[in-house]
């Protein structure tokens, strides 16, 4: 179950993890290095999507200080949920919403009994996970809106690697040589 804590945080319900660089922090265009990954979050979930939603409504009226102490209309603002079907080419993406959070502090990652994985093959873009992530008001270089901040990762399940990424067994056929070490 999804659920809201002190108004701007979110724990979503199962999502799919894309772009996942959870294990070590990424500069991404110049940026600070920073821990983040990519929500996949299907558009039937009506839960999660609500949620989120209100947080955001939250980190609006907590960010007015950041807006010139006025509350801006949400169309000027660049906000953080995306429409996959609009603003991607990818089949993972279709029918979903996505989110893009990022943290500087690494997220805690644990399994399904709360333990922590340290295998970095264990959480990879394309498994699917519960995710913990905050939203908060920025107004940078005249680019005002809403930003997610990445929190902790709990892995519910595996799922097809989102990569492009094959393996050497599907690539190559074995090859007997006779003279090898002959």
């Amino acid at each position: 179950m999804a659920k809201i804590m002190n108004g701007n945080r979110v724990v979503t319900n199962e999502v799919r993890l894309s772009y996942a660089n959870v294990w070590k922090p990424k500069s991404i265009n110049g940026s600070d290095e920073k821990y983040s990954v990519s929500l996949i979050i299907p558009k039937s979930d009506t839960e999660t999507i609500s949620l989120i939603n209100k947080a955001i409504d939250q980190a609006i009226t907590d960010g007015i200080s950041k807006f010139g102490g006025k509350k801006p209309n949400k169309g000027v603002l660049k906000l953080p949920l995306r429409d996959g079907d609009v603003e991607k080419d990818d089949e993972a993406y279709a029918d979903s919403y996505f989110i893009n959070c990022n943290s500087k502090t690494a997220p805690q990652i644990v399994g399904l009994d709360r333990m922590p994985i340290t295998d970095e093959t264990e959480v990879y873009s394309g498994c699917y996970a519960k995710v913990s992530v905050n939203f908060y008001a920025f107004n940078t270089n005249g680019n005002k809106g809403i930003a997610c901040g990445l929190g902790n990762i709990q892995k519910l399940k595996d799922g097809e690697a989102l990569s492009s990424r094959t393996n050497a067994e599907d690539d190559f056929e074995a090859v007997e040589d006779e003279d090898f070490l002959g």
